[in-house]
């Protein structure tokens, strides 16, 4: 706000610098009413900030009906934005965590008309949010979903590591050879994978085997085992970006808490 206790003009205007250094971002885009175009974007669940800089240098993104392709630009709440031709809102971030069953597949639409996890999440909340990764039709497990386009994009990135933790249920008893190779690691067709741990559930069942791994390699897991001559029967989930099934049914969900939300914003 101004001195006046006046809104600003609606328009694009450059970035200015906060005279106190240690404001952050949030407290400045909530005193001044705006915000920074790419962040503004990002927060829509268009993209990550970075690709969002690409976006606008690329002239994707108008502002008040004119094309923006300057950086550091603002924007107000009362901005009218556009990406691609099409308006956009900036609504507010959702973090929903749903313990997926069998059956579903992970995907916002099915030209098939199969069922999908949105079914699942349809009364979460009202802004339209969409599943972070995927896992497989039949395969059960947490399956975080959120309309935060950088967060998103930072959880499924190779250079984040995020650790996952797997229950892989064996059609045999997992040898102690067999383990140790897992353990090195398994040369696939898309190159090494070498889990970080790999342990049994319960010490008298060799065929619970729980895989900590931080890969997101399409059907890593299965394709793991099956390079030893194992069937995965039944994959679960049970643990993402140090998130847990703790007290969610299976094909039910929670949102996360705010403490939850800052944690996964702050992994490296």
């Amino acid at each position: 706000m101004n001195k006046n206790n006046k809104k600003p003009k609606s328009g694009v205007k450059l970035y200015k610098k906060p005279q106190n250094k240690f404001k952050s971002a949030e407290n400045q885009a909530g005193e001044n009413e705006s915000v920074r175009l790419n962040r503004y974007l990002a927060s829509s669940g268009i993209c990550s900030r970075r690709k969002a800089d690409e976006y606008i240098a690329a002239g994707l993104v108008k502002v008040n009906g004119t094309t923006v392709t300057k950086m550091g630009v603002c924007v107000t709440p009362t901005d009218k934005v556009e990406f691609d031709g099409k308006l956009i809102k900036n609504e507010k971030k959702q973090y929903i965590l749903l313990n997926k069953p069998k059956g579903y597949i992970t995907t916002t639409d099915d030209p098939f008309e199969r069922k999908t996890v949105m079914v699942l999440v349809s009364n979460a909340c009202r802004e339209r949010i969409f599943p972070v990764g995927r896992l497989d039709r039949n395969t059960t497990g947490l399956l975080l979903f959120t309309n935060d386009g950088e967060l998103a994009k930072k959880l499924t990135h190779p250079g984040y590591k995020i650790r996952k933790v797997y229950y892989a249920y064996l059609d045999h008893n997992l040898k102690p050879a067999d383990q140790k190779k897992l353990s090195e690691g398994i040369e696939l067709d898309d190159g090494m994978i070498r889990p970080d741990l790999v342990s049994f559930v319960k010490a008298d069942d060799r065929k619970l085997v729980s895989v900590e791994l931080h890969s997101g390699k399409y059907h890593v897991v299965k394709r793991m085992f099956e390079s030893l001559d194992y069937q995965v029967v039944r994959l679960d989930r049970v643990a993402f970006a140090g998130l847990t099934k703790k007290d969610i049914p299976r094909g039910k969900w929670r949102a996360l808490s705010e403490k939850e939300v800052a944690f996964l914003k702050m992994l490296r």
